[in-house]
C-alpha cells in the first residue's frame, strides 16, 4: 500500500514538472528499457534529418502490426531521440514502431514537411518486414504537429502518391491533439510555417476527408490551451463521421496538450488511457474486427 502510495506520488510530481517544461529527457530516463530492441538512424532519404528509428520487441516479432509515429512541436522542433519512450512503450505492447525526424521551418514550411512524412511512411512500407513489421497493417500516429502530419498523410492522397502508394495501403489512423482546422493561424509560431496569410486552403487535413479514408482515433485532452479540441478533435470526428469513415473520439480530464503525449510511456499510462486506446485500435484492426468506430457514449467525457 505504501510503495503504491509512494509510486503515485512520483507519477503525480513529475506530470507536474512536465505541464511546467515538458523534460522529454526525464519521460526517457524513466521509460523502461530492454523490452525492445531498436535500430537507431535509419536512413530514408537524402537530407540531413531524414532518419529514424525503428523498435521492436524483445522477441522478435512476425507481422506485426507497425505504427509509424510522428512526434509534435510547432514544426520548428523536436527530434526523433527524445520519442524512445514511445517506441519503447508500443514495442512493449508488441508493435514494431518508426519514429522520423523531419524537416523543420526554416529549412522548409508547408507542405514539404508533409513530403517527409509520406517518404517515411513509403521506406516503412518498403522495409519493415526486416524487422518483423507487416506492411499490410500499418498505422499512422502523431501528437500535436504530428498529427497533424499522420491526418495530412492519412487524408491526402497527394504525398503518399508521390511514391506510388495511396491511404488506402493504411490500416488506420491515430491522432493525439492534432491541429485539423486552424484557419487563420492564430498559433504566431506556426504562421511562417503556413505563409500567413495566405494560408492555402488545402493545407488544413478536415478538408481532405471522404469516405475512402482510413479508420481513425481521435484523443484529445479537455483541457487543452494550446490546440481546442472541440474544433479540432471533435470537428474532425464529425467530418468523418458524416462521411461514414469509422472513427472513435476520446476525451480526457487530468492532462494537459504536453502530459498527453507523456502518458505514452509505459511508467506514466496512469496519467491517461492513451496507451491502451491506441493498443486497444490496433489490436482491433482499426475498430473492424468489433465493428467499431463508434463515438463515445459521452462525448467530452473520458471513458
Amino acid at each position: 500500500m505504501k510503495k503504491t502510495v509512494f509510486q503515485t506520488a512520483g507519477v503525480l510530481l513529475l506530470a507536474a514538472t512536465l505541464a511546467a517544461c515538458s523534460p522529454l529527457s526525464l519521460v526517457n530516463a524513466v521509460s523502461p528499457k530492454g523490452a525492445n530492441q531498436v535500430a537507431q538512424g535509419m536512413r530514408y532519404g537524402a537530407g540531413e534529418r531524414h532518419l529514424l528509428d525503428v523498435y521492436w520487441p524483445k522477441a522478435d516479432a512476425v507481422n506485426a502490426p507497425v505504427i509509424v509515429f510522428f512526434y509534435g512541436g510547432n514544426w520548428v522542433s523536436g527530434d526523433r531521440k527524445d520519442y524512445a519512450f514511445v517506441g519503447r512503450a508500443l514495442a512493449a505492447r508488441g508493435f514494431v514502431v518508426v519514429v522520423p525526424d523531419y524537416r523543420l521551418y526554416p529549412q522548409v514550411s508547408y507542405p514539404d514537411f508533409l513530403d517527409d512524412a509520406a517518404q517515411a511512411v513509403a521506406w516503412t512500407e518498403r522495409r519493415i518486414g526486416e524487422y518483423g513489421g507487416d506492411p499490410r497493417q500499418v498505422y499512422l500516429m502523431g501528437h500535436s504537429a504530428g498529427a497533424y502530419n499522420a491526418a495530412m498523410v492519412a487524408l491526402d492522397g497527394r504525398w503518399l502518391g508521390r511514391y506510388g502508394l495511396q491511404p488506402a495501403s493504411l490500416r488506420g489512423w491515430i491522432g493525439l491533439a492534432g491541429p485539423y482546422d486552424f484557419l487563420p493561424v492564430q498559433n504566431r509560431t506556426a504562421r511562417p510555417v503556413f505563409r500567413y496569410p495566405n494560408t492555402p486552403a488545402d493545407s488544413q487535413p478536415v478538408n481532405h476527408v471522404d469516405a475512402a479514408a482510413p479508420p481513425a482515433l481521435l484523443i484529445a485532452a479537455n483541457k487543452d490551451d494550446l490546440v481546442n479540441p472541440v474544433r479540432n478533435t471533435g470537428g474532425m470526428a464529425a467530418r468523418l463521421r458524416a462521411a461514414g469513415v469509422p472513427v472513435r473520439e476520446i476525451y480526457v480530464d487530468g492532462v494537459g496538450h504536453a502530459t498527453l503525449v507523456a502518458s505514452l510511456s509505459a511508467t506514466l499510462h496512469g496519467l491517461a488511457p492513451t496507451l491502451d486506446a491506441v493498443e486497444a485500435f490496433v489490436r482491433s484492426d482499426g475498430g473492424r474486427k468489433t465493428g467499431g468506430g463508434a463515438p463515445d457514449p459521452t462525448p467530452g467525457r473520458a471513458p
